[in-house]
């Protein structure tokens, strides 16, 4: 068979594959189709008794690579040409609007919000088959479950590819959230978004967004964004669309990071949260103390956590909203020496990580208590990973994190295999040759160092990459009791107790 007759096959199967999976209606086949040809520039199409039986992604693959080698795109290109492709068989915004809310109404608005789910893995937007690349485990720790992930679903760019890339930014979407993204083809800078659908929503009457995230960091991993570019803001309102959102969608939880650098997002630029599934780490953890709130009719509490949290809950949306506005306006204001904690010296330094959802009735506000002051001592943050720890994880610790799953980077995949080798007597371990800087693993040095010495060179395969888990696992918890502004200690508990009972006026 000819490469033609079979790239139009190939678009008769895309074409089948829109209609039964992306709400292509049949009323917009023709249109899409002579789309399609002209992408391709291709005159004419063929008449089939039927479609061959086919897996839609090595249809597409087929597809770009007919592409690369019609010259109509490049290999460097191969991920913007198959969303451009996807895009075409994507029914347009409104058209999937109004689907959702059909769905909304007649099934309700967790079958809604399943349904653009499903839309984002039919038309590659949410990549499932890199996505699940991702080493995942979960990991039983001290004070909480935690889910330890290595992100593989993102990978590096090649010199070559940054060059290109930073020749290529425009301004234009001023960011990776503004509503502009919709549609927009992409570059080497930014990525393509034509197969990209939002939903609007009203938040404390304001018009926000949700879509889902394309990396998928953890159960229905959800993005809700404001209409406006302008930077983020935790706040009463932040708060109050907060509890609205879980009001409105109460299959979900939804959070905010802190507004602050070293202990927000690293999207501070414009105003959006993070929620999804509830199945977060954070969310099993037990009360360790409750209190008697000063704000009739909701309850305050500390959490047994690796991190400081103040969990409020209250029957009633605006007792909640207050009750958490309250633990957000007294800590912006708190200080205690004794333990290190100043809430502002050139500059506002306690920030919080404001988390609801709604469950049993009630609307719970998880209130992660921040600081991301920096000191000699501490020139990445007092409460930020230390700095032998770096080595696993050395971004910002924001909201996923926080709540217990963590986002490692890739690199780790190759590093810690390497790692193995020495705890098998594979290789043979030379404190200063891994101690020179153009060795690849002069980063773990210290590391290997310790295990090593710990469990010795003759370990089987199996018992070493379980001794590398672990280390990396005790990591984990080490890298969370680091964001604690109030220590899981006796002193910091003490210290904890008396923000409740003299800043919060909490019995």
């Amino acid at each position: 068979m000819s490469q033609d007759n079979q790239i139009l096959i190939a678009i008769e199967q895309l074409i089948d594959h829109a209609t039964k999976n992306l709400s292509l209606d049949k009323y917009d086949v023709h249109f899409v189709r002579n789309a399609l040809l002209d992408n391709f520039k291709l005159g004419a199409t063929v008449n089939f008794d039927s479609i061959p039986e086919y897996d839609i992604q090595e249809t597409i693959d087929f597809m770009v690579d007919y592409a690369i080698k019609q010259g109509l795109t490049t290999a460097d290109d191969a991920l913007l040409y198959e969303t451009r492709l996807f895009g075409l068989v994507t029914p347009s915004p409104s058209s999937i609007i109004m689907k959702y809310d059909v769905t909304e109404a007649v099934e309700g608005v967790e079958a809604a919000t399943n349904y653009l789910y499903d839309l984002g893995i039919a038309n590659n937007y949410l990549r499932m088959k890199d996505i699940n690349k991702n080493i995942m485990w979960d990991y039983q720790g001290s004070r909480g479950d935690l889910v330890v992930t290595i992100n593989l679903s993102k990978p590096e760019k090649d010199p070559k590819q940054i060059a290109a890339a930073l020749k290529a930014k425009t301004g234009y979407p001023a960011c990776m959230l503004c509503p502009a993204n919709v549609g927009y083809a992409g570059n080497a800078a930014h990525p393509a978004r034509q197969t990209l659908r939002t939903i609007p929503v009203t938040l404390n009457n304001e018009a926000w967004w949700i879509q889902y995230s394309p990396y998928q960091y953890y159960n229905k991993h959800l993005i809700c964004f404001c209409d406006e570019h302008r930077p983020m803001k935790v706040n009463h309102d932040c708060i109050a669309r907060l509890v609205d959102f879980v009001d409105q969608f109460p299959h979900f939880f939804m959070g905010s990071n802190a507004a602050l650098p070293i202990v927000g997002g690293s999207i501070l630029t414009h105003d959006h949260y993070q929620g999804g599934g509830k199945g977060l780490p954070m969310f099993k953890a037990p009360v360790r103390k409750t209190f008697k709130s000063p704000k009739k009719g909701a309850d305050i509490s500390i959490i047994e956590w690796y991190n400081s949290v103040v969990r409020v809950s209250a029957k009633k949306k605006d007792i909640a909203i207050e009750a958490a506005d309250y633990v957000l306006q007294k800590w912006a204001e708190y200080s205690d020496e004794s333990v290190n904690i100043l809430c502002k010296t050139d500059a506002q330094h306690n920030a919080v990580t404001p988390i609801a959802r709604y469950e049993n009735g009630k609307y719970i506000v998880d209130m992660i208590l921040r600081n991301n002051r920096t000191d000699e001592a501490h020139p990445y943050g007092i409460y930020h990973p230390t700095e032998d720890l770096h080595n696993i994880k050395k971004e910002g610790i924001g909201i996923i994190e926080v709540m217990g799953t963590f986002i490692l980077p890739g690199r780790l995949d190759k590093e810690l295999k390497a790692i193995q080798k020495y705890l098998t007597g594979e290789e043979k371990f030379d404190y200063t040759e891994v101690s020179k800087e153009s060795h690849p693993l002069t980063k773990h040095k210290d590391m290997i160092k310790y295990l090593v010495e710990q469990y010795g060179t003759s370990n089987t395969s199996d018992a070493s990459e379980q001794i590398v888990k672990d280390y990396i696992n005790q990591t984990c918890e080490k890298i969370l009791d680091c964001t604690a502004v109030f220590k899981n200690d006796e002193q910091g508990k003490a210290a904890f107790d008396k923000f409740m009972t003299e800043c919060l006026g909490c019995k």
